[in-house]
């Protein structure tokens, strides 16, 4: 495609030049010949800086928000260069958002087992669907690795477009606040838009929970606006920013509401759950259906309920959606259970903020153990305020909790142990700096009937340092502390 028709795609006014643009990028490293650059602005370097490395590697233009003197290529000077990239993304790739059905699901917690829950369900309708969000990205068949929630808008479109030519017709995806304020979904047109719920974290980026529910509503003024689609939202009426979407976008969206609330349109109740599932009663469009999971946890009813709802408003019968869900896939890393082969369980969680892990311990005391141990941290370089509550809420509905370290990155864990202390005044519990250390003592304190949670880094398979990536993963240490145990008692 010529540099001249994407910027024009981009409301850019062009100039003389208009050689072919054959790649997009913003990462200089990426740049080959034909490449059209993107100079970002950062949090701590300017993409400017990098137009040279990306001229020298045959970058043919870069779109910046300063020209530079003396530029080594033709620099296109924008207002936002985010803008720009996402605008010109979608071009460049050919809109494949407008040949697929999308549901974009956004929240706090909840975004990925829902996510997995509509691919799930899309498939079982023979409708194959594609997934973005935090445990992996899957094009076809492919596996990938997923280094961001929601990558950068012309990754987002270049994998929206792979699903596209591999005979996808769905793309299920997390949408972030960060990815909304960022324009990195600007452009995407969405069959189905999902708020899940809203409670406190990211607020050492957005500031108060205020502003980070003004991040949320980005999606749904996105759906409001949409020209080619007429999307509808997904929203959990039980919670009190739900409402708040509800009477915020009402006269400008349709909506459809599920809860368990007597004025949810998709409603679940009678709800039972047992260590094998969940069954619950589903009223909908005038009639009710029993719904069977093999998901544990009254918030995994929550995200059941949400995935039936935005596959019915993309067409998939009601009928088949349900019948789906009663082999929904376990999500790594959400509530799994580490097989123990003992009289106690196991279960490892993603739960990063003081409400997941509130629903997480809350959903394993209905199982009626013995006792249940806690093993939590707190990542570094994250918002400090949830520290103590994510301490607290482990202490208050566990029988023992050790407090431990998560992704420490730049912070000392130390400090980061303290902070989470605050939380614990009065509290019987255990500081336990190294994970492996943490996670070992409660596999070695469990009893008969016991359960442990071991939370806060879920699927992930490394620690972060400050400087280093170090391999960890919370479900293989567990598993060997098992082993171990077995092994010392026999």
């Amino acid at each position: 495609m010529h540099l001249k028709n994407l910027l024009q795609s981009a409301g850019i006014l062009p100039g003389l030049a208009d050689p072919e643009v054959t790649s997009l990028c913003f990462d200089s490293r990426e740049a080959v010949p034909g490449s059209l650059f993107f100079a970002l602005p950062g949090k701590h370097a300017d993409g400017t800086a990098f137009i040279q490395q990306a001229a020298e590697r045959g970058a043919i233009a870069a779109i910046a928000e300063q020209a530079l003197p003396d530029g080594p290529c033709p620099i296109i000077v924008v207002p936002n260069a985010r803008i720009a990239m996402a605008d010109i993304g979608g071009a460049f790739f050919d809109h494949p958002d407008r040949m697929l059905k999308c549901v974009g699901v956004t929240g706090t917690n909840g975004k990925t087992t829902t996510t997995y829950l509509i691919r799930h369900i899309f498939e079982h309708a023979a409708q194959r669907c594609g997934l973005i969000g935090t445990v992996k990205y899957i094009v076809a068949d492919e596996d990938r690795p997923a280094p961001h929630t929601t990558p950068e808008s012309i990754n987002i479109q270049k994998i929206l477009s792979e699903i596209r030519d591999t005979g996808g017709r769905a793309v299920s995806m997390e949408v972030s606040s960060h990815a909304i304020v960022q324009k990195r979904i600007r452009g995407i047109e969405f069959d189905a838009a999902v708020f899940t719920n809203l409670t406190q974290d990211h607020l050492d980026y957005h500031g108060s929970m205020d502003e980070y529910f003004e991040a949320k509503t980005g999606l749904f003024e996105a759906l409001a606006s949409q020209k080619n689609k007429k999307g509808r939202a997904i929203v959990n009426l039980d919670d009190r920013y739900g409402q708040r979407l509800v009477d915020q976008f009402s006269k400008r969206l349709k909506i459809l509401t599920i809860g368990r609330s007597v004025h949810a349109e998709f409603r679940a109740s009678a709800i039972r759950q047992e260590m094998n599932g969940t069954t619950f009663t589903l009223e909908a469009r005038g009639r009710s259906y029993l719904v069977r999971t093999p998901l544990i946890g009254l918030f995994n009813v929550y995200n059941t309920l949400t995935a039936i709802a935005a596959t019915v408003t993309c067409g998939v019968e009601m009928r088949a959606a349900i019948n789906a869900l009663a082999a929904a896939p376990q999500v790594p890393g959400r509530l799994e259970r580490v097989p123990a082969r003992r009289n106690f369980q196991v279960f490892v969680d993603y739960a990063h903020t003081d409400d997941a892990l509130r629903n997480a311990l809350r959903t394993l005391r209905e199982l009626n153990p013995s006792h249940l141990i806690t093993v939590c941290g707190c990542g570094g370089d994250r918002d400090r305020a949830k520290r103590p509550l994510m301490a607290r809420a482990a202490a208050e509905l566990s029988d023992h909790t050790i407090i431990t370290s998560d992704n420490p990155r730049s912070e000392d864990p130390e400090e980061i142990l303290k902070d989470m202390q605050a939380g614990l005044s009065g509290q019987a519990y255990e500081k336990i700096t190294e994970r492996d250390a943490a996670i070992r003592r409660a596999i070695e304190l469990v009893g008969p009937g016991g359960i442990v949670l071991i939370a806060g880094k879920g699927h992930e398979k490394f620690q972060e340092f400050a400087d280093a990536k170090v391999p960890f993963d919370d479900v293989a240490v567990a598993d060997k502390a098992i082993i171990d145990k077995k092994g010392a008692e026999s």
